[in-house]
């Protein structure tokens, strides 16, 4: 399915087409799902701890840091949420076991999130046209190059911007404006924001006069208001017709 929701915008041939990526290059949750319950048997069988004391415990760190750090980078770091967890047990630093449980996160994680079906395709019908692509991603620099490399994605983009370089999350503006400078482009106009988040994706990219489309898949809810996209799609199979026919015209 693909819908134009804006029928007042013209879209034309893309200057550039950028993209976030959790939740939109693939489906998030059932990574994170697996992959939090991958630390949970491994902190059962290395501290005892049961189902609902860890979960607890670890919701508990994760908005701690989450408040400590407000809309930062490291405000999503996986690494402080179970080093904060540790502590909120008693412990002052079991260092190698903070690291140990983020690295049993990430393997995890990784393992259980497959690409939407169709994003190669995608990715390179606008390489074969000559039409720019970045990547526009919250969290650390470390992991978010991890997962593109995981992809297989590592040669396919020309720009790369995560949140921790700017020193906030989406939708801060200078997340958009550096992907600019970096593509060596003066605006947005047509330039292509694919995003899943209605604030961090659409209305951030938006307000700059990006033309924005936004991943449905379960779990996601169609942005309103100054939140709503051009267009909604959920397969990039449809995306790529869609964008086959303005390249052709």
């Amino acid at each position: 399915m693909l819908t134009k929701l804006n029928n007042d915008l013209n879209i034309d041939y893309p200057r550039a087409v950028l993209f976030d990526t959790d939740n939109t290059l693939y489906e998030y949750a059932p990574a994170n799902n697996a992959a939090i319950e991958a630390v949970y048997l491994k902190a059962n069988n290395l501290l005892g701890l049961k189902r609902n004391t860890f979960f607890n415990l670890y919701n508990k760190a994760r908005l701690q840091i989450k408040k400590d750090l407000n809309k930062t980078a490291s405000s999503h770091s996986r690494l402080l949420y179970f080093q904060r967890m540790i502590e909120l047990l008693g412990y002052n630093a079991k260092l190698l076991l903070a690291l140990d449980f983020e690295q049993t996160f990430w393997r995890t994680f990784l393992s259980n999130a497959p690409l939407f079906p169709n994003v190669y395709k995608f990715l390179n019908l606008l390489k074969e046209s000559d039409i720019p692509i970045g990547v526009i991603t919250d969290l650390t620099a470390q992991i978010q190059l991890r997962k593109l490399t995981y992809f297989g994605l590592e040669d396919t983009f020309d720009a790369i911007v995560t949140s921790e370089e700017v020193g906030a999350d989406k939708p801060d503006p200078k997340n958009f404006t550096l992907m600019l400078s970096k593509l060596k482009l003066s605006s947005m106009t047509n330039i292509w924001m694919i995003g899943d988040n209605p604030t961090s994706d659409i209305l951030g990219s938006k307000k700059l006069g990006a033309t924005t489309f936004q991943k449905i898949h379960r779990g996601i809810k169609i942005g309103e208001g100054e939140k709503s996209p051009d267009v909604i799609f959920s397969s990039y199979k449809d995306l790529e017709t869609f964008t086959r026919v303005i390249i052709s015209n």
